[in-house]
């Protein structure tokens, strides 16, 4: 079952150390370095970020766009804050409805991280900035304090930790909470979740980029009612860096295309985490729900479920790319797609019973989104690691059933995704990802 306390509860709260820490993730040194080498201006007629995002043709973007864009759904970045003025966030940043509470220096971004996320899901591409996957969504962004924020202890008590941008945005009209950051575990931020979800809020997370490590997954993307994302490169393989097990529940591209460089928005460098897999995951997610207004939560994971990409039976999940990569060209190709029953819950044999089946059965008749789980595998599928993945507290050896390919069929032309993961373990504090 995907439980919150089940794992980790004993470690010490959230260590406090310097971003450079997480330097054992290649992609943090190779990111570092490019910002100094092989940094591109975005405003340089010499560049253009969407020539290198790979993964637009594959998933038919431009053809997807004819259908939707995203328009009328509110994102919810949780991360390092977002910088509305770049080129290709122009227009697309709703500072203004951030709640107050929340609302310390919500623009101010002090990685360039949060603004990365933030036009992967709903950049216009302007002046040769990153294409958002859904251009017609707007942001609204979250300042939280992660590992690294400048300004000491007072600069600490000031900014609202990830619990507290959670639970606030659960309360406005945002659809879906991207978070592509990670931790440990923490009680408020379990009960903001669920909070979340019982307001028919979609949230989705980075599994983390420990990979090359133990695998262990962060939370949030660990919490019942969270969809765990994991990356993939441009060959179609799940990127060595990439968490593995119990709670990856689906999987998108992460690696192989730009972010900002750093917080001079200055130039773009090559990047690649869990971190970008989450903001497309989200951004396809926005596409559906725009195409799909009047659909509940528990519609939108399930579409995004069954069109996954993936080899192997719907209830047997792999442990790397758990349901399979995101496709939602799939649900908005075929304009009377089924995507099942407004009020019940596709997730829940993992988070532990149709907890929210009532409260949804309620919003549905109100016409509001029904509240719902939104990790990744429909009701009859077994839990994940039943069929020999690795649970949460340890390891086991797979099965033969265990898929370690995932066929892919993103355009015209169809791949083979294989998938990868093991290494030296790390302690993390929460982190971007």
């Amino acid at each position: 079952m995907k439980s919150g306390t089940s794992r980790r509860v004993g470690r010490a709260a959230r260590l406090k150390t310097p971003f450079g820490r997480r330097a054992r993730d290649l992609g943090a040194i190779l990111g570092a370095l490019a910002a100094f080498s092989v940094g591109f201006a975005p405003s340089s007629n010499a560049y253009d970020a969407k020539s290198e995002q790979w993964y637009l043709g594959p998933m038919k973007a431009e053809q997807m766009w004819k259908v939707s864009t995203g328009k009328g759904v509110k994102v919810a970045v949780v991360d390092s804050g977002v910088n509305p003025n770049t080129p290709s966030l122009k227009g697309q940043v709703l500072a203004d409805e951030v709640p107050k509470k929340v609302a310390y220096r919500a623009t101010d971004d002090y990685k360039g991280h949060g603004t990365s996320m933030a036009e992967l899901i709903a950049g216009t591409g302007a002046n040769g900035g990153l294409q958002g996957l859904a251009p017609g969504a707007k942001i609204v962004p979250y300042r939280v304090d992660l590992e690294g924020l400048p300004g000491g202890k007072e600069e600490e008590k000031k900014t609202p930790q990830p619990w507290q941008a959670i639970r606030a945005a659960a309360d406005t009209d945002v659809k879906i909470i991207s978070m592509s950051i990670g931790g440990v575990v923490d009680p408020e931020e379990e009960a903001a979740i669920k909070y979340a979800a019982s307001k028919g809020k979609l949230m989705i997370a980075a599994v983390g980029n420990a990979g090359e490590g133990n695998g262990e997954i962060d939370y949030p993307a660990a919490y019942p009612y969270v969809v765990g994302v994991a990356a993939t490169n441009k060959s179609l393989t799940v990127s060595k860096f990439s968490s593995f097990g119990n709670y990856v529940d689906l999987s998108a591209p992460g690696e192989g295309f730009p972010g900002w460089c750093d917080t001079s928005f200055r130039s773009y460098c090559d990047r690649k985490g869990t971190s970008p897999a989450t903001a497309i995951a989200s951004a396809s997610a926005a596409l559906i729900w725009s195409a799909h207004p009047d659909w509940s939560v528990n519609q939108v994971v399930r579409s995004l479920i069954d069109t996954a990409g993936r080899k192997w039976a719907r209830g047997n999940p792999s442990k790397y790319a758990g349901y399979g990569m995101v496709r939602p060209r799939l649900v908005l190709e075929k304009r009377d797609y089924d995507a099942g029953p407004a009020d019940v819950d596709p997730l829940a044999k993992e988070n532990g019973g149709n907890l929210l089946a009532q409260s949804a059965r309620s919003s549905s008749s109100s016409k509001s989104p029904a509240p719902s789980a939104s990790a990744s595998t429909p009701s009859q599928a077994p839990e994940k690691g039943s069929s020999g993945g690795i649970s949460a507290a340890g390891s086991s050896t797979e099965s033969s059933s265990d898929n370690n390919t995932l066929w892919i069929a993103l355009g015209s032309v169809a791949a083979v995704i294989v998938l990868a993961g093991a290494g030296v373990a790390v302690m993390r504090a929460r982190r971007a990802t």
